[in-house]
């Protein structure tokens, strides 16, 4: 996600598309009607020669707050800019009418008084009426309305001695009125948290926010804020629901937050600090998210993290879907692609110790002093956190004499604790290869590959973890996506051609879930009118959001991953992309089933027998889903399942199921035993 990556991955690109110049044409052309199916050896699975044991984490999801995946994205806070602490204080807002005085609106510092969120707005009003001066909030890009919901406004604020009328106003693009009410506030030295709630009278994209003064004297005003009543689980100030249940119908194995490239950030004074983003909304302290400015082709100059989405409300997420909770914490480096700056090793202490109280925080008991800040949230019980990254993307000699350094202060205190080390950006050259040595004479529990390639790269590398060292540490595959064009350019698509190579690769990471234990596509969230990077894996507007095929593929993965691997060979060996198939096999030692996953990523129409050795079933019943469709065709909100998932009722005959694979394919069979 850098300059020097995208210089790379070009000439990689180049190189690799004339050496599998042949693979690739199957993927870009598509026939109109399919040919003849071709007839060939059979597959056999051997049903009851267990390979690899599959761990409940083998497939989950990697959150990062880009593309407005937090604010203005997942977390569900309508109010842009809440408590003035933007860049430009005023951002998002606009004074509606002609104030009296130029002093009027007002933002003030009381840096002392409150550090972490310092900023407020004061009103001076003048015997002000009902619509003669007020605030207007854009949201982000908008605000998502539904009609008959009910939304809950909040404010902080102080004001003395006069009392102040709110009138509170949601219009829609056309500037009429779809709901409000009147919030009365009374005078108070201290400030004061107030809410009232009212019900919208019609749906609408691209609401905005008026709030209409009247009353005389100054009036205070701080985190200022409105939510809608249907986030997940019915929260206040929670998740939007949409969002979060297109995480859970995955059956995520962990989930990986904060990000990436935003815990390094572009200077140390920007990193990511857990920290700060726990405890009352009001306490975390907002910092510029490193997306706002990273690339001239998406500029972003209101993309901040106000952090209401913190690491206690991801331990709960995590909860809630059923999935490992993964924080990756900041190593003492910033971003090397930006100003590379590190922490001396002799001022190391604190981020280590932000690691240890890390632990405490999500484990300890809740009168040790980091249990005791998460019981006071709500959640006396532990979260159970049994592993951590530490560093993103992060290589080189300096990295791995501060991983040193983490790795013996946990593991001294949390021996069976498991540390996710990182590999750096690409997953071969020069760095790749010292990473992997230096890790491999560290005995490193997990390290972190990533993969930004093009299809043919994911399918010329199906193959990548057969051969690899089975002593060695175990992988995950932290962060990938097929690109359509090229690393970082806007013009890659999520379409059914990346999707395919990837899920090719994937039965590739199946087949070797004794070496790859977690794997998770990446970045995960984007808004249509917010976005800075592509592919994502799902797609949002303010109210709507829709799987890509790169979604369901990942899903079908995640819902059929079984217990244990076994073979499913083809004359006698692995089926990685012989006749452009490739094949995965597992069985479920809980429902006692046998799930096969094959791709077809020809153009042409595939027959082949599948018998099934050392099952005594005959005649068994299963399901058989298919993804299938033309390898440009993409989802989208006018067409949402374009490429989705169809189930079909099979029988196999005796031991045998003849299997037609389509053109273009990922097919699903699964099977009781």
């Amino acid at each position: 996600m850098n300059k020097e990556v995208i210089r790379k991955t070009k000439m990689r690109d180049s190189v690799s598309r004339g050496v599998v110049k042949v693979l690739l044409s199957a993927l870009t052309v598509c026939p109109a009607v399919p040919t003849l199916a071709q007839s060939a050896e059979a597959l056999t699975v051997k049903v009851n020669q267990v390979k690899a044991t599959v761990q409940p984490t083998m497939w989950g999801v990697f959150f990062e707050d880009i593309n407005m995946g937090a604010d203005g994205g997942i977390y569900a806070e309508l109010i842009k800019n809440r408590s003035f602490e933007f860049s430009r204080p005023m951002m998002g807002w606009k004074v509606l009418g002609k104030p009296k005085t130029e002093g009027d609106f007002q933002v003030q510092n009381r840096q002392q008084a409150s550090a972490a969120n310092p900023r407020f707005l004061r009103v001076q009003l003048h015997n002000a009426a009902k619509g003669s001066i007020g605030l207007n909030n854009e949201g982000f890009r908008g605000m998502g309305i539904k009609n008959g919901l009910r939304y809950d406004f909040s404010i902080m604020y102080r004001q003395e001695p006069s009392n102040v009328k709110l009138h509170l106003e949601l219009i829609d693009a056309a500037g009429k009125n779809i709901g409000g009410t009147v919030l009365n506030t009374t005078a108070t030295k201290d400030w004061k948290k107030q809410s009232v709630s009212f019900t919208a009278n019609a749906t609408e994209q691209k609401a905005k926010l008026n709030i209409w003064f009247e009353g005389d004297g100054a009036i205070d005003m701080d985190m200022i804020s409105l939510f809608p009543e249907d986030t997940w689980k019915k929260r206040p100030g929670g998740m939007r629901a949409d969002m979060v249940q297109m995480l859970a119908d995955m059956k995520p194995g962990f989930i990986r937050f904060p990000g990436g490239c935003i815990v390094e950030g572009f200077d140390l004074s920007q990193r990511y600090q857990w920290k700060n983003t726990i405890g009352p909304v009001e306490d975390r302290q907002l910092i510029i998210n490193r997306w706002n400015f990273e690339f001239a082709h998406k500029p972003t100059p209101d993309y901040f993290q106000t952090f209401g989405l913190g690491f206690f409300e991801y331990f709960q997420l995590a909860e809630d879907i059923g999935a490992a909770p993964l924080p990756i914490l900041n190593c003492g480096m910033a971003c090397q692609f930006n100003t590379a700056e590190v922490v001396p090793l002799d001022q190391l202490d604190p981020y280590v110790q932000d690691a240890l109280d890390l632990i405490e925080f999500a484990n300890g008991d809740a009168s040790s002093k980091w249990g005791k800040v998460r019981a006071s949230m709500g959640h006396p019980a532990p979260f159970n956190l049994k592993m951590m990254g530490v560093g993103n993307e992060n290589w080189g000699p300096q990295y791995i004499e501060r991983l040193k350094i983490f790795s013996k202060a946990i593991k001294d205190k949390y021996p069976d604790f498991q540390i996710i080390s990182s590999a750096g950006t690409d997953p071969d050259g020069e760095r790749f290869e010292y990473s992997s040595a230096e890790l491999k004479k560290m005995n490193a529990d997990i390290v972190d590959e990533h993969y930004y390639r093009r299809p043919e790269w994911f399918l010329q590398n199906a193959s990548r973890y057969d051969n690899y060292d089975r002593k060695g540490a175990k992988i995950f595959g932290g962060e990938y996506a097929a690109q359509s064009d090229r690393t970082v350019s806007v013009n890659n698509k999520n379409n059914w051609r990346t999707a395919i190579s990837e899920a090719a690769f994937m039965t590739g990471m199946e087949r070797n879930a004794d070496v790859v234990v977690m794997a998770s596509y990446a970045p995960l969230f984007a808004h249509v009118d917010g976005w800075q990077w592509t592919p994502d894996l799902i797609w949002v507007d303010n109210l709507r959001s829709y799987g890509t095929p790169n979604y369901h593929t990942q899903k079908l993965f995640a819902t059929n991953k079984g217990t244990h691997v076994v073979p499913i060979l083809s004359a006698g060996q692995v089926l990685a992309g012989k006749d452009s198939l490739y094949a995965s096999a597992v069985i479920d030692k809980n429902s006692n089933e046998l799930i096969v996953k094959v791709v077809n990523a020809s153009p042409k129409a595939v027959s082949r027998n599948l018998v099934l050795d050392g099952v005594k079933t005959s005649n068994a019943k299963g399901v058989l889903t298919v993804l299938a469709g033309n390898p440009e065709e993409v989802n989208s909100f006018d067409k949402p399942g374009g490429i989705a998932p169809v189930d079909n009722l099979v029988t196999l005959k005796g031991k045998t199921y003849n299997f037609n694979l389509a053109p273009f394919s990922f097919n699903v069979l699964r099977v009781k035993m």
